[in-house]
């Protein structure tokens, strides 16, 4: 990772080219394998960001070897908004070649967390396309194919060095104060000699050989990128691997031959990726191909500034959706803002909204995720459910139902749902409530608790009669009133200008007492809206009518 990027005081602050020359020599003289930062060339600013003038061809391309994470999603996300923005395609890839690590599930997985993000793909597994298979285990022969075209053109050599031989050569290197790269030794053998050794089956890789000078390129955040000329032989040499001995490659060959074939046009992806990028580039060159565009957007920390993993954070896409029952338009909304200016109205977008809003303008430097952020989306996107209706709000009801009948005592909530039906019952608390407070179902249900359980009625309160104004007022409204209508409000209203009068105190206090007896004092909808749904014989029992009624008959 580049000291300029990992290195810096504050989340999206820019170190400037006489520190970042500082911080290298720093580097350099700390850790001798930090070479590539001592060679990169960072201008001040970059270049004014717009949308491409043609269709962009994008591609996401995870590995099974994990989950979907909020870093993943967040690259998904991107190239996903540019493709849809310019009218291009976007194209999901699977990068299973690393079957060693390879997670059973996976990929299924992958493909269910995308989806549930809302991002379909045009071109990938399940949907198919013109540039397929979409599994890179499924192309082996074209990156072997083009392996040797590398190596029969010069650009790349077999290497037959054991492991056991390249970690000694490292370990020497290393105690002598120089890099551990490899030190070419296979790089010398003849073209004939190497044929000969590879097809008696000696167990050998394929390297790239890397140029002097890197070629440099202009990164659509980061502006010129490239490399200085190589010192000398001593700094050893990053001639990476393209081939495994397994016959299988490694990211850097297949991402390189499969943008290509597949046509992308664009390329969004993190900033742990710009190091390797000039290698890919001297194989674009090496096979006579144009490459996409590049634009690396900074990594996702936490506020210490470090980079987010299983340890520090909960990264994992499943568990804002299972755990936590984030909306997936929510966690959307949410990952779009880590690192990308707009010029909308408001933060909060749908991804219809994001789509049309998009432009690449990403912020240089990491961004610091917090979780604060998430939840007022979260509040946002539930208003947005509530008015609009339909399965999005279903869903949010049946959350809560489902918390309801898992978490609390049946006998407590059915006196007072009466003849209600629960799920009718939740629907109207969710339309209510959760306009003013929602971040998860089961939070809700703790917060809205007095609606499924049976508080302190007004008869163990010291003074019974202070509830009477209230009741008075209200028993004078006929029976069959819907309880939610303006009449009733009016009633409220009466009795509060009695109770004030009668107790000399103030209208918010008078309010404060109503909430005490109707939602045990907790914050919430308005007084009316709780009586509405708590209904007429629900109300008056927390109001304490029947033991007001039994007082009052044994004081006559």
């Amino acid at each position: 990772m580049f000291n300029y990027l990992a290195r810096q005081s504050r989340p999206g602050a820019f170190t400037c080219a006489a520190c970042l020359a500082r911080l290298s020599r720093v580097s350099k003289r700390t850790n001798s394998t930090s070479g590539f930062e001592s060679r990169l060339r960072i201008p001040k600013s970059p270049r004014k960001l717009e949308l491409p003038s043609s269709p962009a061809r994008t591609r996401f391309a995870p590995s099974p070897t994990g989950y979907l994470h909020l870093g993943s999603l967040r690259t998904a996300l991107y190239n996903y908004l540019l493709a849809k923005r310019t009218g291009g395609q976007f194209l999901l890839r699977i990068e299973d070649t690393d079957q060693k690590r390879t997670v059973p599930g996976a990929e299924k997985r992958l493909l269910e967390d995308l989806r549930w993000a809302g991002l379909e793909w045009d071109e990938g597994p399940e949907v198919g396309g013109p540039y397929g298979p979409y599994k890179q285990s499924e192309r082996t022969t074209l990156y072997q194919e083009h392996a040797e075209k590398l190596v029969s053109s010069g650009h790349a050599y077999r290497c037959f060095c054991t492991s056991q031989r390249l970690a000694e050569m490292a370990k020497l290197r290393t105690e002598q104060g120089l890099s551990p790269d490899y030190d070419r030794t296979c790089a010398g053998i003849s073209e004939e000699e190497s044929q000969e050794r590879a097809a008696k089956g000696e167990s050998h890789v394929v390297r790239l050989k890397v140029p002097d000078v890197y070629p440099e390129f202009n990164d659509l955040v980061y502006k010129k990128v490239g490399h200085t000329k190589r010192i000398g032989a001593n700094d050893g040499y990053e001639d990476p691997v393209l081939l495994k001995s397994d016959g299988l490659p490694t990211y850097h060959l297949a991402n390189v031959v499969d943008d290509h074939h597949m046509k992308i046009t664009h390329v969004i992806r993190g900033t742990e990726w710009l190091p390797a990028t000039p290698k890919h580039l001297v194989m674009y060159q090496a096979f006579g191909w144009s490459p996409p565009e590049f634009a690396h957007v900074g990594l996702l920390v936490d506020e210490k500034g470090n980079k987010l993993s299983k340890r520090n954070f909960d990264t994992d896409i499943a568990s804002y959706r299972d755990k936590l029952g984030v909306f997936p338009e929510a966690l959307s909304n949410f990952v779009a803002l880590l690192g990308w200016s707009h010029k909308n109205k408001t933060d909060v977008m749908t991804m219809n909204e994001l789509v049309d809003n998009f432009v690449m303008k990403f912020t240089k430097g990491n961004s610091t995720v917090t979780l604060g952020k998430l939840w007022f989306l979260q509040q946002k996107h539930a208003i947005r459910r509530i008015d609009a209706g339909g399965p999005p709000f279903d869903k949010m009801v049946d959350d809560v139902v489902a918390i309801v009948e898992k978490d609390l005592d049946p006998a407590k909530y059915e006196v007072i749902l009466g003849s209600k039906n629960l799920r009718e019952y939740v629907a109207s608390i969710v339309r209510s409530a959760a306009r003013k407070d929602w971040s998860t179902p089961k939070t809700f249900v703790e917060q809205c608790d007095y609606f499924f359980n049976l508080p302190e009625p007004a008869s163990s309160h010291e003074n019974v009669a202070l509830s009477l104004p209230f009741i008075q007022a209200l028993k004078k409204l006929p029976q069959e009133l819907p309880w939610d209508s303006e009449p009733v409000k009016d009633a409220i209203k009466a009795g509060m200008a009695e109770w004030c009068a009668t107790n000399s105190k103030s209208e918010k206090e008078g309010y404060q007492f109503l909430r005490g007896l109707v939602a045990n004092g907790k914050h919430g909808p308005g007084v009316h809206d709780i009586m509405t749904i708590l209904g007429r014989e629900e109300t008056f029992r927390r109001l304490g009518e029947e033991a007001l009624e039994k007082q009052v008959s044994s004081e006559t």
